[in-house]
């Protein structure tokens, strides 16, 4: 199905899968107004944000184009938009130190439509001025600073540039200022990264819908909570998705990151624990990285101390501390002096089938320490300074950082499975009459069991084990031992 027919998917298919959506111009006028209806919010940046030399630019989400046949596109921008002009006449410029001051140019009616406009040497691209006066002949340009010396060559060809084209005052609804003729076409598309946030995202749902859904269906006259503040709602339901992301709900993050040479790298701004560090060979085969546990620890506090082991004091009468000897030893070790293994480096996953790397060492290694018998090297977290700290060997290396958020980094806008939703509705069902002092004690008791059990089967539906993988691992097992 191409469109939306009532159900619950509201974006097309050409909105889905192409990132775009196609608007037909009704009339010729300027200033009209596109609304967009991507499930994905457009996002545009600061100052003039449809200017591609505007910083703002970089942060939008979207492009807009036009089109008079939609087959050939054009991006709406500023440049997009120039119509020439010539200069008529030397410019009288008595002053250059002085402005504003008149440009005279031969008759040019496409200046009018009451926009902003700049006026631009087309050949050198020098910008002369703003315009912000135009005579009733179209004739004359006020500008809002004074010309270069000697003003501007009769004949000099100008274009005359728009300097906003379109504007977003109003979530999701573009003003396209320029005058737009009837039957042409206007394209709102995601850029890339947007384009990726909003594929399978019907998979999940926001959490200021399921606060809405709670609301509607949970609360009101004749039902259990006859009335309950949005604000609650809104902590129990933040405070069920931080619960849910520890341990049932698919909130795993990744990041691709290179070790620099310093050997540490900063925890992600919405960490809340580590799931897994690996390092990537030249396969990409993942190796994982081990953490340190009782092998090094990173201190919090590193006192200088006295003669007698006491900490020494600054002017301000707090303890002075100094560069910690621990994180310095440890960086310079090679951890193949704390494995006492081989000295072979194992760079990719073919190494594991090249028995001479082993064959001399066979049978040396009974008895070692699990916690050391390895080269993929370690990993500490110093919690003083908020980073990962790496072995040398792993220097410069490309790693995946497998990390769990607990869903309220950002915003509201956050999404859960929907395969979790129930729970999380019996979970804010369960808080809200628990800490209401009314709430008779069998309905408590009644909301906990029915939490419990849809979290359970929460947990059971996320887990996506397949048939096909409990049969592989089965055959597995029969599988002989070889040398």
């Amino acid at each position: 199905m191409s469109i939306p027919n009532g159900g619950l998917i509201t974006e097309t298919n050409r909105q889905y899968y192409a990132g775009a959506q196609q608007l037909t111009v009704l009339a010729t006028a300027v200033n009209q107004t596109f609304t967009s209806t991507f499930d994905t919010n457009l996002v545009v940046g600061s100052g003039n944000y449809a200017d591609p030399g505007s910083l703002g630019y970089n942060v939008n989400n979207f492009k807009i184009y036009t089109s008079p046949t939609a087959q050939v596109w054009t991006e709406l921008t500023p440049t997009s938009t120039d119509f020439d002009a010539t200069s008529n006449g030397a410019s009288p410029v008595v002053d250059p130190n002085v402005g504003p001051q008149i440009v005279n140019i031969v008759a040019n009616t496409a200046v009018l439509g009451g926009n902003i406009f700049s006026l631009v040497n087309k050949s050198t691209g020098l910008v002369y001025g703003i315009i912000t006066l135009i005579n009733a002949a179209s004739t004359q340009l006020t500008l809002n600073q004074a010309l270069p010396v000697g003003g501007i060559p009769n004949n000099t060809v100008l274009s005359i540039r728009r300097i906003t084209v379109w504007q977003m005052l109003t979530p999701n609804i573009i003003t396209i200022l320029q005058s737009l003729t009837a039957s042409t076409y206007v394209k709102i598309e995601l850029t890339e990264a947007a384009k990726e946030d909003n594929f399978g995202s019907y998979e999940y749902t926001r959490l200021t819908d399921v606060i809405d859904n709670f609301l509607i269906a949970y609360v009101g006259a004749g039902k259990i909570i006859p009335s309950v503040k949005r604000s609650d709602v809104i902590f129990h339901a933040k405070r069920g998705l931080q619960e849910f992301s520890y341990d049932t709900l698919k909130s795993i993050k990744s990041s691709e990151l290179t070790i620099p040479p310093s050997l540490s790298l900063t925890i992600p701004q919405d960490y809340v624990n580590y799931v897994r560090l690996s390092y990537i060979d030249n396969l990409g085969v993942l190796h994982i990285i081990y953490p340190t546990n009782n092998l090094n620890q990173s201190p919090y506090y590193t006192f200088a101390q006295d003669d007698l082991g006491n900490p020494i004091q600054d002017s301000s009468d707090s303890n002075t501390e100094v560069t910690s000897q621990i994180n310095a030893t440890w960086k310079g070790t090679d951890p193949r002096q704390i494995s006492g293994a081989f000295t072979n480096n194992l760079n990719n996953a073919n190494a594991v089938f090249d028995q001479s790397v082993y064959s001399g060492q066979l049978g040396q290694r009974y008895g070692m320490d699990p916690q050391t018998s390895q080269s993929n090297g370690w990993f500490k977290i110093d919690e003083r300074k908020g980073t990962f700290s790496f072995t040398s060997n792993l220097a410069n290396k490309l790693i995946l950082l497998q990390y769990i958020s607990d869903g309220n980094a950002y915003d509201l806008n956050a999404r859960i499975p929907k395969l979790a939703e129930d729970a999380l509705y019996s979970h804010i069902a369960h808080a809200i009459l628990a800490t209401s002092a009314n709430t008779q004690e069998y309905l408590v008791q009644r909301f906990k069991r029915e939490r419990s059990a849809k979290l359970r089967n929460a947990k059971i539906r996320l887990s996506n084990l397949k048939l096909d993988q409990i049969i592989q691992v089965m055959r597995g097992k029969s599988k002989w031992l070889k040398f």
